[in-house]
């Protein structure tokens, strides 16, 4: 059985979310970040970086929550949170789950602490034209890949609830606010909240 180390109110929602749309059995280990739970010599050999989420299984350990929604979607192939190898999709697929980590975290940084960058030397470009992308992609919806619910979603939708809901970083904007309540309506979404919230 995989074992889940996550801790509220941190990126560690996106993996609750997305054990939650496996439907597999898992076991949640709360790791107290407040008391340093997360740079005991125990945990750091699963996570040398002391952060949540970080994912148990069997001998394989990650952390990172893009990489344990990859992992996992391939583990679990019947949950249909990945498209399949050969499938067209699977480019989409991968860019889009990997523009969270790689972009819209970046730029919700830059935006919440004002910091000034030249978007030549950002990795993630300029932050508003992250946004504007993605305003434009979940614009065409329902979903990142258009009718096809992925592991995706999952990666963007709880980075956007995070840094529009939740935080209040990034100004709301309609094709946000639509993907979040149609993401939020998710059955696997509310239990993943139920459990954060203690």
């Amino acid at each position: 059985m995989m074992k889940l180390y996550w801790a509220p109110r941190t990126r560690s929602f996106t993996a609750l979310w997305l054990m939650e749309e496996t439907g597999q059995p898992y076991e949640r280990v709360l790791t107290d970040i407040a008391t340093g739970a997360q740079k005991t010599p125990e945990y750091l050999a699963i996570n040398p970086m002391g952060k949540v989420p970080a994912l148990g299984d069997g001998d394989a350990t990650l952390a990172e929550a893009a990489a344990i929604c990859a992992y996992v979607a391939e583990r679990y192939p019947q949950a249909k949170l990945a498209p399949p190898l050969g499938d067209p999709l699977r480019a989409k697929y991968l860019y889009w789950l990997f523009f969270s980590p790689g972009c819209i975290e970046p730029a919700i940084v830059q935006i919440a602490t004002k910091i000034e960058m030249n978007p030549v030397a950002a990795g993630w470009g300029e932050a508003r034209r992250v946004f504007d992308v993605l305003d434009t992609a979940v614009s065409k919806g329902p979903w990142i890949l258009g009718d096809t619910f992925s592991a995706a979603d999952i990666v963007i939708g709880s980075g956007l609830n995070f840094a529009v809901r939740m935080f209040k970083m990034v100004p709301p904007r309609p094709s946000f606010d639509a993907y979040l309540d149609r993401c939020a309506a998710r059955p696997a979404f509310q239990r993943a909240e139920k459990i954060a919230a203690g």
